[in-house]
């Protein structure tokens, strides 16, 4: 029987379901093998399920709760959990211009509760002015044409919203001193993202950090990073790294502590959060 797979990455919910599927799974005592024969599937269709690899088809969903000995309440808020999970997200819609590795970021970035991040390249994606996001976007994809251009900073603007929230998440930045003195776009360019920066110091949900250059050398030189973190207990902490050709999304403790114990660090040896806007005044006044 053919697998129903995934339009483009998972959502956060499908990645919980998945999650759950797998606990449940283990409580009954039940192995892959199985849970497979109940399904009429192999054993790795299971696996992906769990894994939120493939889509959660419901009548497989509703087979597994039963053989996993649900009751009727909990497996009928499962099937209504599973049909919302299903749904494509919002950044669907830009399936076009966004790459699939990518949208499990986007996903990741609209349910977190604290987004943590190391960035000594440029200002993070929700901090930058439409006219610096241009000339990031330009550089990064040089064979993009201006309509896809024009998609992905709408794209960017839509992220954005995110901080304007009710809810909005905590987001900690480190940035190395690098990121404000590498010169994107122009003059005017650049004092119109410093002064967007300097106003985000001043949001209650965004903490800005500065790693000078006169710190010296620190524990996470070798590239930059997010940490998500979530308010859903199921959901584990998960970090992102990227590279020119994909990404790669971590969910191990012992990773996911690596990089948190590095950022720790990193913000102990940093400058203070209340002198950012300092910073940034000292460095626009060069500019």
């Amino acid at each position: 029987m053919a697998e129903a797979r995934a339009s483009g990455a998972p959502t956060v919910l499908r990645v919980i379901l998945g999650k759950r599927l797998h606990d449940l799974r283990e409580k009954a005592g039940c192995s892959y093998e199985r849970a497979a024969r109940e399904l009429d599937v192999t054993h790795a269709t299971v696996r992906r399920m769990e894994k939120a690899e493939v889509g959660l088809r419901i009548p497989y969903v509703e087979k597994l709760l039963a053989l996993y000995g649900v009751d009727a309440a909990e497996a009928a808020t499962f099937i209504d959990l599973a049909r919302q999970g299903n749904r494509p997200g919002w950044w669907h819609r830009y399936r076009d211009v966004l790459p699939s590795w990518f949208s499990a970021f986007v996903s990741l970035e609209g349910e977190a509760a604290i987004i943590r991040a190391y960035e000594p390249h440029y200002v993070p994606g929700l901090l930058q002015t439409e006219d610096y996001a241009h000339s990031v976007l330009r550089a990064g994809r040089p064979g993009a044409t201006t309509e896809e251009l024009e998609r992905l900073v709408e794209l960017r603007r839509e992220r954005q919203s995110l901080l304007a929230r009710p809810d909005a998440p905590l987001l900690w930045v480190v940035m190395d001193e690098t990121v404000l003195r590498r010169p994107i776009g122009s003059p005017e360019v650049m004092r119109a993202q410093l002064d967007r920066l300097a106003g985000a110091c001043e949001m209650p949900q965004v903490r800005l950090q500065i790693m000078p250059f006169d710190a010296g050398p620190h524990p996470a030189m070798y590239g930059p990073f997010h940490i998500f973190r979530f308010q859903i207990r199921e959901l584990p902490d998960v970090v992102f790294t990227e590279s020119l050709v994909g990404a790669a999304y971590l969910d191990d403790v012992d990773d996911v502590s690596t990089f948190l114990e590095a950022l720790d660090r990193m913000c102990a040896q940093a400058a203070p959060a209340h002198s950012t806007a300092a910073i940034l005044d000292g460095i626009r006044k060069e500019i």
